[in-house]
């Protein structure tokens, strides 16, 4: 009875001595691991430079990564070209290096000013595409089966590259233009539409199914983010799809290579093919299954002792598998998908015609091409010689497409809620880095004249009166400003009110009146206030 009694004698926080033990407190009942994790995922989400940070970080990662397998991959033949075993990985690197430089200048750059030049941006695309046809100019038909390529000193430039960057930035300044004038699909997307069907009869006429595939795709964006209706839409997207099945069977070739994917995705190769037609797909395929789950190991891949072609280009997802095993590849699926969904993410967070549909527009270039590479790598798709964005070995277009994440970056810079977030909070570490001016709200038409006007400086004025600084001392007086104002509405007297150091009004010394007092009769007096002591001399005048 006593031990019931002791057992049942409740402690001095009023829980049972048994079941404080055994049993959670009231507030972890329903708490877990997992939903913890998700709540902090959802609170990073929630914050307004996320977009920003996590596309910079993943470009940063693809392309060390890039250089990490490039050098990997191009040892072998890098020595057999005569060269040491780094020639291809300092080739590369310096090409990075200029890609980088380029994506700082595309963050660094003005949205307006994109905008204002993309006209221009798409005169030199439309050049280059047609000096490229020029019979001596392109070259490529030896090596790879399609002119594309020009030749300045020993640099080649894929002028495709350059059209389809110019098609999107181009086609978003023009869709974004027409839509503040009329809501009719022909108005709207007549001039692009065109322009786009342009850009893809030249690429066809270099005879490169796969950057034409590559521009069907931003084409397509464009059209959709331009918010047309679903007839419209399917019926750009038959077009395209009609274009391109003429394009594949009006060449030999490419319709063996349509055999040849259907050999590679049912894994049923034919005799013989395996050393013909089927040859890189049937060594791609080979060497993504000798990797396992967590490949053979950094530097210890086969297929590149001359088994696979372009292993350091087309194929190095292959050289991926082989080396890093199923992990490597399932983490650079992992950063294209991220990158595909915070960019979509800025898209849907700006309310600025244009830089929504660029944002989606770069978005949707980059990541479609991966998975078409990668696609094509395993076998679910035609071989169609698209390379792997900012991992595969190239030249332009790996500058243009560090130079196209750049302008993606400058879209989530420029967010609404990022652009108030670095005004009140300050700039990121990425942008003090780079020195990076901090990002202002995207204001159009008359509103941006009358800010410019506000904010410019006059002549006459002292120089202090110029517009505000972009860097720290700007932010403190923004904030300070910001500051007292709210001060201001809080207090809602002028005795509450606040003086630009802070201190209250009351509390300051009070204001002598400079005012002279001159009564009729008598000079000005000198030195004398209003809160003095002393009277005036009355007036002895006689009335």
């Amino acid at each position: 009875m006593t031990t019931r009694q002791a057992s049942n004698t409740p402690n001095p926080r009023g829980t049972h001595k048994g079941a404080s033990q055994s049993q959670p407190a009231r507030g972890d009942q329903g708490s877990s691991p997992w939903k913890t994790l998700a709540g902090r995922v959802q609170e990073l989400l929630s914050k307004p430079q996320t977009n920003y940070v996590v596309i910079f970080t993943v470009t940063i990662l693809l392309a060390a990564l890039g250089l990490v397998m490039v050098f990997s991959s191009s040892m072998v033949t890098s020595r057999a070209s005569g060269g040491s075993v780094y020639s291809e990985f300092l080739r590369q690197s310096v090409i990075v290096v200029v890609g980088f430089i380029g994506m700082w200048f595309a963050m660094w750059i003005r949205p307006q000013t994109i905008r204002r030049l993309s006209p221009y941006l798409l005169l030199v695309g439309v050049g280059l595409l047609l000096a490229v046809l020029i019979p001596g100019v392109g070259v490529g038909g030896d090596e790879v089966g399609s002119n594309s390529w020009i030749r300045f000193g020993g640099v080649g430039i894929q002028p495709s590259e350059v059209g389809k960057l110019a098609l999107a930035v181009w086609g978003s300044a023009s869709v974004a233009q027409k839509l503040n004038q009329s809501r009719d699909a022909k108005t709207v997307l007549g001039p692009m539409v065109a322009v786009g069907g342009g850009i893809l009869f030249l690429v066809l006429m270099q005879k490169d199914l796969g950057m034409m595939m590559s521009l069907g795709v931003v084409l397509l964006a464009l059209v959709f983010f331009a918010g047309v209706n679903t007839r419209s839409f399917s019926l750009l997207l038959g077009a395209v799809t009609v274009v391109g099945a003429i394009a594949i069977l009006s060449q030999g070739y490419r319709s063996a290579r349509i055999t040849t994917w259907t050999e590679a995705l049912l894994l049923r190769f034919q005799d013989g093919s395996t050393k013909g037609d089927a040859y890189q797909s049937y060594q791609g395929i080979l060497s993504l299954s000798d990797g396992g789950l967590t490949g053979l190991g950094l530097g210890q891949s086969r297929a590149k002792w001359f088994y696979l072609p372009e292993a350091t280009n087309d194929f190095i997802f292959a050289v991926i598998g082989e080396e890093l095993g199923f992990l490597g590849a399932l983490l650079v699926v992992t950063l294209f998908a991220l990158l595909g969904w915070f960019g979509i993410r800025t898209a849907l967070a700006h309310t600025d015609p244009f830089m929504r549909m660029l944002a989606a527009t770069l978005t949707l270039g980059i990541v479609v091409q991966a998975f078409i590479n990668m696609g094509y790598v395993v076998g679910y798709l035609p071989v169609t010689g698209i390379q792997l964005p900012l991992i595969s070995a190239g030249g332009s277009s790996a500058v243009i497409t560090l130079v196209t994440t750049g302008l993606l970056a400058n879209c989530a810079r420029h967010e609404p809620n990022a652009v108030s977030s670095m005004q009140h909070e300050g700039r990121p570490l990425i942008d003090r880095i780079l020195l990076l001016p901090e990002p202002q709200p995207i204001v159009a038409g008359s509103e941006r004249r009358e800010a410019r006007r506000t904010t410019a400086h006059r002549y006459g004025e002292p120089v202090t009166r110029r517009r505000g600084s972009a860097g720290r001392a700007g932010q403190d007086v923004r904030r300070e400003r910001d500051r007292l104002e709210e001060s201001k509405r809080r207090a809602g007297t002028e005795a509450m009110e606040r003086d630009y150091d802070g201190r209250r009004r009351s509390s300051l010394p009070p204001v002598r009146d400079t005012r002279r007092s001159t009564p009729r009769g008598q000079g000005r007096t000198a030195g004398r206030s209003l809160n003095s002591s002393r009277t005036h001399r009355p007036d002895t005048r006689r009335r």
